[in-house]
């Protein structure tokens, strides 16, 4: 039984949970460096797409060793771990899972071992052809219910060729969403699917190369960034350096929930900072949804760049109506009813003395079911609040998301089947408004077709096969 952390569940409110990252890939090939080091601190930098599970492996040129466990990063390794894990590369992953249940058995990154050598690895995403896939593989070959279990198998399959050509094979027939980073004993890989859905980057050590989910955990290990990885793109990383060879046409479709949600502040998508275009999107929201008001406040620290924008084009003060819960993370001990009554009050407490008599507006990235903006809502009028005015910097989240996200389903999301006007009177504000899509649109710089925006317009960039996809896809045929 894992021990807990001592802090605060983000599920303590379990009708309310926040729409869930992928996952964090990182990869390392860098002899005479502490490389399962670097992965630990590049995985840390990666924490908040997934705390689930956590995992290394490493390979010192004869033989993969993978430790993982559930937990977060620092509750999974320590110096004496890490100590055990020598190599001159290494790849890591920290998991939310979106396909499988969230068990030891799925944590990454997977590990296929044959007669002739090993193959471990990581991926931030989801495929929507996996029991297609799955079909190819010998019954009872696999014990995990991942689409990166299977898709581990298959590379490992045919071990008469190289681990190269048999992802540029493999790949192209893949669908939906992938960064994988891999290795075998000797050599590191990465690739990302045609459209690019997830992130993926390459940084330059001065003895090696680094790829990561984002340019944060590139800081964060001392790497120079050098460029992302581009879709439909396969990456060779030894001794003789860095390779690329294509396997599809690029058809770049990235995520636009980076810019609101998943992706750090601190990085940097396209060559521009995602915290500059958050601030954008809140000058946006301000003049698409202006308001009479004393203060802006956002809620912390989704909402924070976006207030700062809103508040600087509308003119309207900036200030701390909120403080949040510094040890808000995840729990392994269940709330009692009574703790879940308080609810949003453990993450969140209202600042009577700045608050009250004030006509407020609060800034907040997303709603998705509108519980924890309705509690929000309720604080703030308690604490004496005049009016409050809800303002979201992404548009009405209306459609599930399959490739790679865990939203909930269109049924709970409550813009699914709520107009704006009826989720205001829900949530008990004196208005709402989301900026436009062409607004979020245009504030990342990025041409509309270049972006995955379905779970706003419920446009699939991949076409969906809603039998065959779903987190249990492959226990459900099991």
């Amino acid at each position: 039984m894992l021990k807990g952390d001592g802090r605060l569940g983000h599920d303590l409110d379990p009708h309310d949970r926040a729409p869930k990252d992928a996952c964090g890939v990182f990869g390392v090939w860098a002899p005479g460096e502490e490389v399962s080091k670097l992965t630990y601190y590049g995985l840390y930098a990666l924490q908040h797409r997934g705390q689930e599970s956590a995992g290394i492996a490493v390979s010192e040129g004869s033989r993969i060793l993978v430790y993982k466990d559930m937990g977060l990063v620092a509750q999974v390794f320590d110096e004496s771990v890490l100590g055990t894990l020598r190599g001159h590369l290494a790849i890591g992953h920290c998991r939310y899972s979106t396909t499988g249940s969230s068990v030891w058995e799925n944590a990454q990154p997977t590990l296929s071992s044959t007669e002739v050598g090993g193959l471990a690895l990581a991926h931030n995403g989801n495929l929507i052809n996996t029991p297609e896939l799955a079909e190819r593989l010998a019954p009872g070959s696999t014990r995990a219910t991942t689409d990166t279990e299977v898709l581990t198998s298959l590379l490992a399959q045919d071990r008469t060729r190289s681990i190269e050509e048999s992802a540029a094979e493999l790949l192209p027939q893949v669908k939906g969403a992938y960064s994988l980073v891999f290795m075998d004993e000797t050599t590191l890989y990465a690739a990302r699917d045609p459209q690019g859905i997830r992130p993926l980057v390459l940084g330059r050590l001065e003895r090696g190369w680094v790829v990561a989910s984002e340019t944060a955990a590139l800081d964060i290990v001392g790497a120079t960034f050098v460029r992302e990885i581009e879709p439909g793109e396969l990456l060779t990383i030894d001794e003789d350096g860095v390779r690329s060879r294509r396997f599809a046409l690029a058809e770049p479709k990235g995520c636009l929930f980076e810019y609101v949600y998943l992706a750090r502040p601190d990085t940097t998508i396209a060559g521009r900072g995602v915290q500059v275009t958050r601030v954008e999107v809140g000058r946006v929201l301000a003049r698409e949804h202006p308001v009479e008001a004393d203060l802006v406040i956002p809620t912390p620290e989704s909402g924070t760049p976006a207030a700062v924008g809103y508040a600087e084009e509308s003119g309207i003060p900036y200030g701390q109506g909120l403080v949040k819960n510094s040890y808000v993370g995840r729990t392994f001990i269940q709330p009692s009813q009574t703790i879940r009554q308080l609810g949003i009050r453990l993450k969140l407490n209202p600042l009577r003395e700045v608050v009250e008599g004030k006509r407020l507006v609060v800034v907040d990235d997303s709603i998705v079911r509108g519980n924890t903006q309705r509690a929000i809502v309720k604080m703030l009028r308690e604490a004496g609040a005049r009016e409050v005015h809800v303002r979201i910097s992404s548009p009405p989240v209306s459609w599930p998301c399959f490739y790679g996200i865990d939203f909930a389903t269109r049924a709970e999301l409550i813009a699914g089947s709520l107009s704006v006007e009826e989720i205001r009177a829900s949530l008990g504000a004196d208005s709402l408004g989301y900026i436009s899509l062409e607004g979020l649109t245009k504030a990342t710089t990025i041409p509309a077709e270049r972006l995955c925006r379905a779970c706003f317009d419920g446009s699939y960039p991949i076409p969906i096969d809603q039998d065959n996809v779903g987190k249990f896809v492959l226990e459900s045929k099991a």
